[in-house]
């Protein structure tokens, strides 16, 4: 069948749009080539995660510049005290691309049962407790067990001794010397009487630490004495995120004056540990460690197991006994969810 001759009409409309198409292809190569360089130039960098709310991020340099970051969708979720890697977007704006390694990483269980990480590369755990509300060695134990597995240090912080007299003072202090004695820290302090915070500030330089403890023992006036120009900091967060008042609420890692830094996050005041493996758990208890494995039967409780050497241990004046208690109701706890 002989083929169509086209007209000159239909031959000049067909030229001009294959020019309409190698102009287009041109124009994204072009485009493509331009983004190409300008990325070139735009090198990326490392900062460290200093507020999270939501998907709004703020970024500082290693000059102390903080930028507003957004993450892409296939990093996970930063948290407060990571770093990161980022690139610059704007004008004091920037992308977080990936999340460097954890040293250490804060979790609790969501809604759905999987761990949500609160806050990272935190070296110290800081619980405070104070006389009122009454304070719960249960509590405080399972924050151990927090601490021991992650891997960080811990101080015992007792705050508002001025509600005690003297004599107070040191039967609230004596109730937790066992702490001591096994080797946690302890501090105590009186913001009202004294704003000598030494006791706490030395034990926090240098360290990247997280405040926990019981509703009303005083988190957030000890943040406020900790941080003189807490004030100035988020202002300066709230200027580089556009938050504004949500700087306030939002899960922040500020700069302690003696060095180190103080991460303050309201999920991470509510802390509680959630399920756990028994293993885990007996690495949680220090005190207790030597004696597991030294029992009589191998699957011993602890409890009224016949030659059960933590037992005998606590009866022995070695291991105190609200130590065992603690960690029989947590066991009971794992047992049941394991």
């Amino acid at each position: 069948m002989p083929r169509r001759r086209l007209s000159e009409r239909q031959i000049e409309r067909i030229e001009r749009i294959q020019e309409r198409r190698r102009q287009h292809l041109s124009e994204r190569t072009q485009a493509a080539l331009s983004e190409t360089d300008a990325m070139d130039e735009i090198q990326p960098r490392e900062g460290l995660v200093v507020v999270r709310h939501g998907a709004n991020l703020a970024v500082e340099d290693a000059a102390g510049a903080v930028y507003h970051c957004l993450a892409r969708q296939n990093i996970g979720h930063p948290v407060c005290g990571d770093r990161v890697v980022w690139q610059p977007t704007g004008l004091a704006a920037g992308v977080v691309t990936a999340v460097q390694p954890r040293s250490t990483a804060l979790s609790r269980p969501d809604y759905a049962g999987r761990s949500k990480p609160l806050a990272a590369n935190l070296t110290q755990l800081v619980v405070v407790l104070a006389p009122k509300p009454e304070p719960s060695g249960y509590l405080l134990d399972q924050y151990l067990v927090a601490a021991e597995n992650m891997g960080v240090a811990t101080l015992i912080l007792g705050n508002k001794m001025d509600l005690l007299d003297p004599a107070g003072r040191r039967a609230f202090q004596d109730a937790f010397a066992h702490y001591a004695a096994i080797g946690y820290r302890t501090a105590w302090l009186s913001l009202r009487e004294d704003q000598d915070l030494t006791p706490a500030t030395d034990h926090l330089a240098g360290h990247t630490s997280i405040l926990v403890g019981q509703s009303g023992v005083g988190k957030s006036s000890l943040i406020q004495a900790l941080l003189p120009d807490r004030d100035i900091q988020i202002g300066r967060l709230s200027q580089a995120t556009g938050l504004g008042r949500h700087t306030t609420s939002a899960a922040t890692c500020y700069r302690l004056p003696a060095g180190g830094h103080l991460i303050d996050s309201p999920g991470v005041r509510s802390f509680r540990l959630g399920d756990i493996p028994l293993a885990d758990l007996e690495r949680g208890f220090r005190d207790l460690a030597p004696y597991f494995g030294n029992c009589r039967f191998a699957n011993c409780r602890h409890d009224q197991e016949p030659g059960c050497a933590v037992k005998a241990a606590v009866d022995q004046g070695l291991v105190h006994p609200t130590r065992l208690a603690s960690f029989q109701h947590l066991a009971a706890g794992s047992e049941r969810h394991g």
